[in-house]
C-alpha cells in the first residue's frame, strides 16, 4: 500500500496550505473577488504533489493533482492555467510516456471544465459538492485505465484503492469547506448590512436634527412676514426664503423615507421609451455642460407598472450620476430590451468606473464614491424605489473602464398573468 500511504501524506501537505490560505483570506478580505492569488495558490498546490510524488518507475508519477485541478477548475474558473502550469511542471521531470498521458488527459478536461464552469456556481451547494466529486471519479477512473494501458506494474489494489477513493474523499472534504466557507461570508455580509439598517433607523434622530434646521429657519422668516409694515420687496425676499428651506427639509424627509420603507402611491401604466426621452431632456444641459454625447435605442414597445414620478425620480439619479463620472466628456449610452415577461433598462457610461470593493457598497446607506461632493442618498433611494416596484437592479463597472447599470422591471403583461 505505498501509494496509497504517500497519497495520506500528499493530502496532509494540500490541507496544511488550503488551511494557511484560508486565514490568509480571512485576514484580507479584499483578495476575496481577485483571482490572481487563488491561481498562484493552486499552482502552489500543484507543484507540491508532483514534487511529493510516488514514482517507483521513472516514467509513473502518482499523485493526488486531480485534487486541485478539479476544485480550482469548478469553482474558481481557472482549469487552463492549472492544466498548464501541470504540464509545464511535470515537463520539468521528463518528456516521457507519462508526460504525453498527462497531456491527453487535461487538456480536454480544462476545456470541459472551463465551460461548465459558470453553469457550475449557479448550482446549489450539494449539487456542485457531488459534481466535484463526480469529476474527481471520473478522472481517477481514466488514470487507472491509461495505466492499465501502459501495463504499469504496480499492485492493482493499491491503484484502484488510491485514485478513486482517495482523491474523492479529498475533494468531499475540500469541497465542503469552501462551501461552509462562502456560506459563512454570506452570512457575515448579510449580518454587516443588518447592522447598518439598524443604523439608519438610529440615523433618524441625526436627520430630524437635519430637518429641524431649515424649519427653524423658515419659522423664524414666518414671524417676520407678520409685520404689517414690512416693505413688498422683503417680503418676496423672506418667502422665497421660506419655499428653499422647506423644499430643502422636504428632500432630506423624502430621501430617506424612500429607501427605509419605499411609498409606491398611484399605480399607472408606464411607457418606459417615452419616459426615458423625457428624463433625457431634462438632463441635456447638464450632458452638454460635461460634453456628454447620450446616445439611445429604445425597443419599440415596453410597458411597466408603477409610480411615474418615483421612476423619474430613480432614472434621474442613476443618469446624472453617470454625467458626472465623465468630466472631461465621454460618451452616455441608454437603450431597452423588452420580452415577454420583463423590460430591461441599460445605462452604459465611460466614466471613471469602479473597484469590485466600492461596487459590493453600492447602494448602502450613506456611502458614496464621490466623496465629500456626495450624501450616500441618491443610489440608496434607486435601490429602494427599484425594490419596491419589484425590479431588480445589476451594476458591472471596471476601474477606468465606465459602468453599466441593468435595471429590470417586469411587464405589465406579465402581471397580469401572476394576477
Amino acid at each position: 500500500m505505498e501509494i496509497t500511504k504517500h497519497f495520506f501524506q500528499n493530502f496532509s501537505i494540500i490541507i496544511i496550505l488550503l488551511f494557511f490560505f484560508l486565514v490568509f483570506l480571512e485576514r484580507h478580505p479584499n483578495l476575496n473577488l481577485r483571482r490572481f492569488p487563488v491561481t498562484l495558490v493552486f499552482i502552489v498546490l500543484l507543484w507540491s504533489c508532483i514534487q511529493f510524488s510516488y514514482h517507483p518507475t521513472p516514467f509513473a508519477r502518482y499523485d493526488l493533482r486531480i485534487i486541485p485541478l478539479v476544485i480550482g477548475g469548478l469553482y474558481f474558473g481557472i482549469a487552463p492555467v492549472l492544466v498548464g502550469a501541470t504540464i509545464a511542471l511535470r515537463s520539468f521531470y521528463g518528456m516521457d510516456i507519462g508526460f504525453f498521458q498527462t497531456v491527453i488527459l487535461y487538456v480536454p478536461f480544462a476545456i470541459i471544465v472551463w465551460r461548465v464552469h459558470p453553469w457550475f456556481l449557479k448550482q446549489i451547494p450539494s449539487r456542485r459538492i457531488i459534481m466535484s466529486v463526480s469529476f474527481t471519479g471520473i478522472l481517477g477512473a481514466i488514470t487507472v485505465l491509461e495505466m492499465r494501458i501502459n501495463e504499469t506494474k504496480s499492485y492493482w489494489l493499491d491503484v484502484v484503492l488510491a485514485y478513486l477513493f482517495i482523491p474523492a474523499i479529498g475533494v468531499f472534504i475540500i469541497a465542503y469547506a469552501i462551501e461552509f466557507f462562502r456560506k459563512s461570508v454570506k452570512m457575515q455580509q448579510q449580518l454587516i448590512k443588518s447592522e447598518k439598517l439598524k443604523a439608519v433607523e438610529q440615523m433618524g434622530a441625526a436627520i430630524s436634527h437635519e430637518i429641524r434646521n431649515p424649519l427653524t429657519a423658515a419659522s423664524g422668516f414666518v414671524q417676520l412676514l407678520q409685520d404689517d409694515y414690512l416693505p413688498r420687496q422683503k417680503r418676496k425676499e423672506y418667502l422665497s426664503i421660506v419655499k428653499d428651506e422647506l423644499l430643502s427639509a422636504e428632500k432630506v424627509i423624502q430621501d430617506y423615507l424612500t429607501f427605509a420603507k419605499p411609498d409606491i402611491g398611484k399605480l399607472e401604466e408606464i411607457n418606459v421609451k417615452s419616459e426615458l426621452r423625457q428624463i433625457i431632456s431634462i438632463l441635456q444641459p447638464l450632458a452638454n455642460q460635461n460634453s456628454v454625447e447620450i446616445l439611445t435605442d429604445f425597443s419599440i414597445i415596453g410597458y411597466i407598472r408603477g409610480d411615474k414620478q418615483k421612476f423619474r425620480q430613480c432614472f434621474v439619479n442613476i443618469i446624472k450620476n453617470a454625467i458626472e463620472s465623465m468630466p472631461n466628456g465621454g460618451h452616455l449610452t441608454i437603450f431597452t430590451k423588452f420580452s415577454q415577461s420583463v423590460v430591461t433598462i441599460v445605462i452604459e457610461d465611460t466614466g471613471e468606473g469602479m473597484t469590485n470593493e466600492q461596487l459590493a457598497q453600492l447602494g448602502e446607506p450613506f456611502y458614496s464614491t464621490k466623496g465629500k461632493n456626495g450624501t450616500g442618498l441618491g443610489l440608496m433611494v434607486v435601490y429602494g424605489i427599484v425594490r419596491a416596484m419589484n425590479g431588480t437592479i445589476r451594476v458591472n463597472s471596471e476601474l477606468g473602464a465606465g459602468t453599466s447599470f441593468h435595471i429590470t422591471f417586469p411587464t405589465i403583461s406579465s402581471i397580469r398573468k401572476k394576477s
